[in-house]
């Protein structure tokens, strides 16, 4: 396989690694202002004695859904105890708030 075949193929891929770069770089942003707001409306929370499981229950859903694929790649334990671990959590969080709602 030459030069030129190896560009071609590149090309027709139709897979721009500039805009991927960008993507990953927005996701990244993205995660940290997440996790930023999170911390932020838990303390709010905590100093007004309002309860936060709604924010626990998205932020273990997000971590539980981020470290599965992961795990599927690596097969690492770290990132299947990090998928179960956020997953009991986020319903234990949810389970509370629909417990609170209903009393």
């Amino acid at each position: 396989m030459n030069k030129d075949e190896i560009l071609a193929k590149s090309r027709a891929e139709k897979r721009d690694e500039g805009m991927e770069q960008a993507e990953n770089k927005g996701r990244r942003i993205g995660i940290s202002a997440f996790c930023g707001v999170f911390i932020f409306i838990v303390v709010f929370n905590l100093f007004h004695g309002q309860s936060s499981y709604v924010p626990q229950a998205m932020f273990w859903a997000f971590i539980a859904a981020e470290s599965y694929p992961k795990y599927r790649f690596t097969n690492s334990k770290t990132y299947l105890v990090s998928t179960v671990a956020g997953t009991i959590a986020s319903a234990a969080s949810l389970a509370s708030y629909i417990i609170g709602v209903l009393r």
